[in-house]
């Protein structure tokens, strides 16, 4: 898979720690602030919901042209034609789900340690999600955090893109990038802001203004 199909700014969407927004309404927000692939996060809810929403919001980025990644549910993926899946350490185990679902389908997988990022990789995950990087809340039993060193560590021992998660803030997007990573996801720092437009535009902008830096650099 091409990397430049995998997106370097995550937004999950999410109704828990907010009922403002449904998630289609926040992957539309996202996407205009500059989001460029969405990825679909709810843990509770029986099927029927869960379908209606993945729906609604698979539509707004197909509207937009941006990818879809379901959370956790292959099911849910399948069901609504999604790019792609996120795995957790607890879920369907990435090597089956890539038999599944072939080599087009985006597969992340979440990592807290070089050998699981490693073992992902290994597996056919087309990126890990590596964190947490900082504290986060989003999470009721978080690993322990893992700091740009952690970070930086992970980066160099796998040949797939990094996605940093947890905490991340505009202020971290440089720090992070620079610690090797691909790129980021966010939640609650843009779903909860007062204009989940306006919060993603300083995120883009903050990784617009480190990639203009590092193509200039290596021009």
């Amino acid at each position: 898979m091409s990397p430049s199909r995998l997106g370097r700014f995550h937004l999950l969407t999410d109704f828990h720690f907010q009922q403002r927004f449904t998630h289609a309404e926040l992957a539309a927000l996202g996407i205009e602030g500059g989001a460029d692939i969405i990825q679909f996060r709810q843990k509770e809810g029986d099927i029927r919901a869960f379908l209606h929403e993945a729906e609604q919001t698979a539509r707004a980025c197909r509207e937009r042209n941006t990818p879809l990644l379901i959370n956790d549910r292959l099911d849910v993926m399948l069901g609504v034609e999604a790019a792609g899946i996120h795995l957790g350490q607890l879920d369907l185990p990435v090597r089956l789900a890539r038999r599944i679902l072939g080599p087009q389908a985006i597969i992340g997988a979440t990592a807290s340690t070089v050998r699981d990022a490693l073992k992902a990789e290994e597996d056919g995950a087309d990126y890990v999600g590596f964190g947490p990087v900082f504290e986060t809340r989003s999470k009721a039993n978080p690993a322990s955090v893992k700091g740009l060193q952690g970070l930086e560590e992970v980066c160099k021992a796998v040949t797939i893109p990094v996605i940093a998660i947890a905490g991340i803030t505009p202020e971290r997007v440089r720090p992070v990038m620079e610690a090797g990573a691909y790129g980021f996801a966010v939640m609650t720092a843009i779903t909860t802001a007062p204009s989940p437009t306006r919060a993603a535009r300083h995120f883009r902008q903050e990784l617009d203004a480190f990639l203009s830096g590092y193509q200039g650099s290596t021009d």
